[in-house]
């Protein structure tokens, strides 16, 4: 998980800052107080993560969601308001910049979303507790091909979470409860939003 959170804070860093309203290193300096949070509250085995854990991990993902959001809202307005356009000059390759940026922050984001709630979370995982899937992975389905007692891992939750923001729709790995096609649906929405308009725009300008 803390390598997901740091390429996030990576991209969030190194993404153009032209047409940015707030000091740039803002959002980032957050993120990584709230990691640092994370892991001073987390005793380092996953099967044994406390509440306080988890809640400074869901604190951490919801920060990093309004980051993304937030980051959306102003290539927006880059794009569709011609008054804040002409108050906040942005270069065509700034635009792609951020566009592609925020694209695989949208990824990470989403993974670690569902990385932190599919069947309680990873210590619920790890103990093999009861509560009940939110996906439906291949490998459940022929369990032959995969070791006894398999669970998801954090790679499994990124390829589910990469496959949904390129085809728009999950492929090999299904939701199963209604939060889960609901955060599905927003994260496509995002990624629709970020290939049809920024992207475009951007070329267009070119």
């Amino acid at each position: 998980m803390a390598v997901a959170v740091l390429a996030t804070i990576v991209l969030q860093s190194v993404a153009p800052k032209q047409g940015r309203i707030i000091p740039w290193w803002v959002l980032p300096a957050i993120e990584v107080l709230a990691l640092g949070a994370v892991i001073l509250r987390d005793p380092g085995r996953i099967d044994r993560r406390t509440r306080a854990a988890r809640r400074a991990t869901l604190g951490l993902l919801i920060v990093m969601t309004i980051g993304t959001l937030a980051g959306l809202y102003i290539l927006l307005l880059d794009i569709l308001d011609g008054d804040w356009l002409l108050a906040h000059p942005t270069s065509p390759g700034a635009l792609l910049g951020r566009g592609a940026a925020l694209w695989v922050t949208n990824i990470l984001v989403f993974s670690l979303w569902y990385w932190e709630l599919d069947r309680g979370g990873a210590a619920e995982r790890a103990a093999a507790t009861e509560i009940r899937p939110s996906f439906g992975f291949p490998e459940e389905a022929m369990p032959e091909l995969v070791p006894p007692g398999w669970m998801p891992r954090y790679p499994d939750y990124l390829y589910l979470a990469f496959t949904n923001a390129t085809a728009f729709s999950p492929t090999d790995t299904l939701p199963v409860r209604t939060w889960a096609k609901m955060t599905l649906m927003a994260q496509s929405c995002i990624s629709l939003l970020i290939a049809i308009m920024v992207i475009a725009r951007a070329i267009n300008l070119l």
